[in-house]
């Protein structure tokens, strides 16, 4: 009954007109920018970060809300009318949601999408309402030891699940690492990294880096391919948006599925959403009776991930707010967020900032049901949105994400470092190195740090303690696990392949 307590006044605190306004400028904010081609929700949360900092903690955690969740609703446009993934948890979308808008039957992929995510969405919400106070409890007794373990398994799953070169993602977040040193230490006294600047005395703007790596160094890569590459035309809405009888018979099961597949893996320490997306999709492969039409516009292809996309999506947020910490690109920004305003994610926020939070967990249901009611029928406008320019496009998000930078503190050093790691994010995606470990290195590398002092300090000084400790040691043989497994897998692929077929 406390968490029903708790929520209802969650509720009457998001009721509240200036947080529903900002629920609803959030919602259209995100899906907006989240709709225009290549910019996934990290990319949308990372350039709209700057507008929050007018506004108090709770309304603009409350408008960040709206924001992330509009940023995964408008991912799906650009994926189903454009065949371009916002990124690569979209990619099964593309596979069946373009081939529906080639035949004419882009509204009913843009609706099962749309009431897919909805329902995962409410779900994994209901999820973190309940099960939310239960981990940060249990989150209370985990010692710096573990605590340090498990940030060292999640720099460890997500290297090795978004880099196709394990060696190319530890070079990534060994880089984020650096950044996250740079600055006074806190027990010496002295100064880090800083090259006697005085500005980098208080670390790297972790603001402008996000805002460098994922805006500007997305933008700088879309401008290099509007030479090379022709852009893609954006495929009419044929008929009607919305599902017949039949589409809705197909999709509800798959909803169902991809959100009972994705939000226990997003919710996972080690969590994020490309898993769980590819892994709905194989599924509704595997169940469907529609096998054949799959590659050609199966409707349970868009269903399925959508809601598993969702689901995954939301269920990150469990692991940021209980644990404090991000298990993808998105929830490291959303973590930058919550620094702005000295709000710490982790065990003790639901005591410490209890209307807080659950302000936050009523804005996502109120968040949600706007969407729903918002991306159908704004469906054309977004289509008039894609039609333009996209040169004017590109300059706009330049523009947008220099003054935001350069708005929040009023510095030059940071508009500055916002413009280096933004040129930076362009050369790692035109060379294939993720930027995913370099923001989650950035972010959590200075808690890893710590947790790290306070477990040796625990123990004298005697760094066996990660490996005596059952539960330290078992995360930390998890971690390894997740790390060396891609490559051994790999090289058992490649070992395989190159075996001479023998006579039978």
């Amino acid at each position: 009954m406390d968490v029903l307590n708790d929520l209802m006044g969650g509720f009457g605190s998001a009721f509240s007109p200036m947080h529903l306004l900002l629920a609803f400028a959030g919602c259209t904010l995100g899906s907006l920018v989240g709709v225009l081609p290549g910019l996934g929700p990290a990319t949308t949360v990372a350039l709209l970060l700057p507008l929050t900092f007018v506004f108090d903690p709770t309304g603009a955690l409350v408008l960040f809300a709206g924001i992330y969740y509009g940023g995964m609703y408008g991912g799906s446009t650009t994926a189903i009318l454009l065949n371009v993934p916002g990124e690569t948890a979209s990619v099964p979308t593309t596979l069946e949601g373009h081939p529906m808008a080639r035949s004419g039957r882009a509204g009913a992929a843009l609706a099962t999408a749309a009431i897919g995510s909805f329902v995962a969405g409410t779900i994994s919400t209901v999820g973190i309402t309940f099960a939310g106070p239960a981990m940060a409890q249990i989150a209370e007794k985990i010692q710096p030891a573990e605590y340090f373990a498990v940030m060292i398994l999640a720099f460890a799953t997500v290297t090795a699940v978004v880099a196709d070169a394990p060696a190319r993602g530890l070079c990534s977040l060994f880089l984020g690492l650096a950044i996250g040193l740079v600055g006074i230490d806190g027990l010496t006294g002295q100064a880090r990294y800083t090259f006697g600047v005085p500005e980098l005395y208080d670390g790297i703007q972790i603001v402008a880096v996000a805002v460098g790596l994922f805006a500007i160094g997305e933008a700088l890569h879309t401008a290099a391919r509007l030479r090379r590459a022709p852009e893609e035309r954006v495929l009419p809405v044929g008929g009607k948006i919305g599902m017949s009888p039949e589409d809705w018979r197909r999709s509800w099961k798959p909803w169902l599925r991809g959100t009972a597949i994705g939000l226990p893996i997003g919710a996972l320490p080690a969590g994020g959403a490309e898993i769980p997306t590819f892994l709905s999709y194989n599924v509704e492969k595997r169940l469907s009776r529609h096998k054949k039409q799959f590659g050609k516009g199966a409707i349970e292809g868009v269903a399925g991930p959508e809601a598993a996309n969702n689901a995954a999506f939301s269920g990150v947020l469990m692991p940021l707010l209980t644990l404090g910490i991000p298990t993808s690109a998105t929830a490291g920004v959303l973590l930058i967020a919550f620094q702005m305003y000295n709000v710490q994610p982790g065990p003790q926020l639901f005591e410490t900032q209890s209307a807080l939070v659950w302000t936050l967990i009523a804005s996502l249901y109120i968040g949600n049901v706007m969407l729903l009611v918002l991306n159908l029928p704004l469906i054309p406008l977004w289509v008039k949105l894609l039609r333009l320019p996209r040169p004017l496009l590109t300059a706009g998000i330049l523009v947008f994400a220099a003054l935001g930078v350069y708005a929040l503190s009023q510095n030059a050093v940071d508009l500055g470092i916002a413009v280096l790691f933004g040129v930076l994010g362009f050369g790692m995606r035109r060379t294939g190195y993720p930027v995913a470990p370099l923001i989650l290195g950035a972010v959590l590398g200075p808690m890893a740090e710590t947790q790290f002092r306070r477990a040796l300090a625990f123990s004298e000084g005697d760094w066996t303690i990660f490996f005596t400790r059952p539960l330290s040691a078992a995360i930390l043989c998890l971690s390894l696990i997740a790390l060396v497994g891609p490559m051994a897998a790999r090289a058992f692929r490649r070992t395989r392949g190159r075996e001479p077929e023998t006579a039978g």
